[in-house]
């Protein structure tokens, strides 16, 4: 597999699991994810703000969803 396809691949893995926990899966809460499997969706959250910043890429967080900041 050629990396564009895996970060196309892994991308498309994020935006569902994202989907999954906002829309079908709210009552899901953010301490049981910690306990199941180590992380939840403020580390999610905190993760795209790291690789974003990497980047040099300013992001804005609102709850359980970060957005890149538009200049206008």
């Amino acid at each position: 597999m050629d990396d564009q396809t895996r970060i196309e691949l892994e991308a498309a893995a994020f935006r569902a699991l994202r989907h999954h926990l906002m829309e079908k899966r709210t009552d899901v809460q953010n301490i049981d994810m910690m306990n199941l499997t180590g992380f939840c969706r403020n580390c999610l959250s905190r993760w795209y703000q790291e690789a974003a910043a990497e980047r040099g890429i300013e992001t804005v967080s609102y709850t359980h969803l970060t957005l890149p900041t538009i200049q206008l």
